[in-house]
């Protein structure tokens, strides 16, 4: 009994000194109690940007949280996404070292997980340039155009049939291909079946974005270790096995194809654009110690597995809402009707001409980012936010989903209301309104999403008249995950429209 009244008198005692060195610090506001060892792990729950955003909600857009040993700043306001993005832009530069980064970030040398520096500046400008730039993306609009194309026609032949569609699979097939078809020159979905390569990459891209983020117990309870407790680490590692094999194969593929190109290309003295895994090969012959098989695995993989998930994700969710809400669907079939008519399907150069199919683009982005909590970020020195005091190694996590719904910004944030941005200037909403991050780490694939969700979204309103399986509503369920992705698939009924007669005749 003596040993309990002294355990209780201690751990009030280290209560109370922590409250009271934390107000000294001059550190963020805290959610009482901070229990010894695990911090704030005991306010995890799923999905961790909405338990986050309760908290938020309680203790206001700025707190200092621990999650075991390590320190977290959690933001949820645009003043302070201003302050961490503009004025330490730079001090946030880096990534925290989370299991996720070493295992399938190749140790924290990826486009993602790599520390700001000299390493990650060149996988940017790989990325940006080769692959990411608007004039490469203008080159390659044929390639995207192609592919919309082919979805519109397996919808019709199914809508002949009576079929219903999973929107899920197909819209992720459809960003494979694209995906694949900018950086190895090949279509990894075929159009009748899939391969088992296309599937396997599916699955791994699926694990990525489950097994990823910030919630890992073993990043902030070392100890787990020490007793045997792996948790997601077999699975990371297992993951991580599946995609180096599939990785290897694809750039050996690549590797063979090259070889029987360039002989084709010296007897014809013909010319042509290398893709992008040509380009990192050639780079190889004269760095070989830098650009090794795996460093252009990473490079490949972070574009494909990004350029896939979102994209396809942000469509699926806008296609659900728009099946919730017939009026605005049918508004958005008026728009594109008007503006391009009905003698050809509706291309890239049509996007700027169609300002309400934005607006529900938009939308869809503030209600369902797809990364509702940014990729965490970490303080390389002191700084303030807020006029707070940051200590050096905290990580940040910024909640773009409690930003983007927080009724003090937003009228009616959890109504779907694409007029909300008509006529509005959008870069006043900076720091309000951030789907694909700020600062220097920003996602650098936003000109291409754009480019796809806006082609491929009004392509299917334009081709085809939606419905719903059943008078039921679309269920909005988000799923877990790095991504914030639906966790029931978008199954729909499409009735072709006669302007797909005009293409399939083309």
């Amino acid at each position: 009994m003596a040993l309990l009244y002294l355990a209780a008198i201690a751990f009030t005692i280290y209560i109370f000194t922590n409250r009271i060195l934390h107000k000294i610090r001059n550190l963020p506001p805290t959610p009482f109690p901070t229990l010894p060892i695990i911090g704030h792990l005991y306010l995890f729950s799923n999905p961790l940007h909405r338990a986050l955003a309760r908290i938020s909600s309680r203790h206001g857009p700025i707190i200092f949280l621990r999650f075991g040993s390590r320190p977290v700043l959690l933001i949820s306001s645009p003043s302070a996404a201003n302050d961490c993005f503009t004025k330490n832009d730079l001090v946030f530069a880096n990534r925290p070292k989370l299991m996720s980064g070493n295992i399938l970030g190749y140790n924290y040398t990826s486009l993602s997980w790599s520390p700001y520096g000299d390493n990650w500046r060149n996988l940017r400008r790989i990325a940006t340039i080769e692959i990411l730039s608007s004039h490469r993306l203008q080159l390659l609009s044929s390639v995207r155009i192609d592919e919309v194309r082919r979805l519109i026609c397996r919808l019709d032949k199914g809508s002949r049939s009576g079929e219903t569609v999973n929107m899920k699979k197909s819209l992720f097939e459809l960003m494979s291909n694209v995906m694949t078809m900018m950086i190895a020159g090949k279509r990894y979905f075929a159009e009748e079946e899939e391969t088992m390569k296309a599937e396997k990459f599916r699955e791994m891209v699926e694990a990525t974005f489950r097994l990823s983020g910030a919630t890992n117990h073993l990043d902030f309870l070392p100890v787990l270790k020490w007793i045997g407790v792996r948790g997601l680490e077999k699975e990371l590692m297992e993951l991580m096995e599946k995609r180096e094999k599939w990785l290897l194969e694809m750039i050996d593929g690549n590797r063979r194809s090259i070889e029987g190109i360039e002989m084709e290309d010296e007897q014809i003295g013909g010319g042509r654009k290398k893709t992008m895994i040509e380009l990192l090969l050639s780079l190889k012959e004269s760095e070989p110690e830098y650009y090794t098989d795996s460093k252009i695995g990473s490079i490949i993989w972070v574009l494909l597995a990004a350029g896939t998930d979102t994209s396809a994700g942000t469509m699926e969710w806008a296609l659900s809402l728009l099946l919730n809400n017939p009026k605005i669907l049918k508004k958005a079939q008026d728009e594109i009707d008007e503006k391009v008519g009905f003698e050809r399907i509706l291309e890239e150069s049509d996007l700027a001409q169609l300002p309400y199919l934005h607006c529900i683009i938009t939308e869809t982005m503030r209600l369902f980012p797809v990364g509702p909590l940014l990729v965490p970020h970490e303080s390389s020195d002191d700084c303030s936010v807020g006029g707070y005091r940051v200590p050096r190694g905290t990580m940040l996590l910024v909640n773009v989903s409690a930003i983007q719904n927080d009724p003090e910004l937003w009228e009616n944030p959890n109504e779907f209301r694409p007029e909300r941005f008509e006529g509005l200037d959008r870069s006043r909403e900076e720091f309000k309104l951030f789907p694909f991050g700020m600062g220097r780490r920003r996602c650098p694939g936003e000109g291409l999403a754009m480019r796809m969700i806006g082609l491929t979204l009004g392509s299917l309103i334009q081709c085809f008249d939606w419905e719903r399986l059943d008078k039921e509503m679309v269920d909005m369920t988000e799923g877990r995950g790095l991504t914030m992705h639906k966790a029931h698939p978008l199954i729909a009924k499409c009735r072709s429209r006669p302007i797909v007669s005009s293409l399939l005749s083309n």
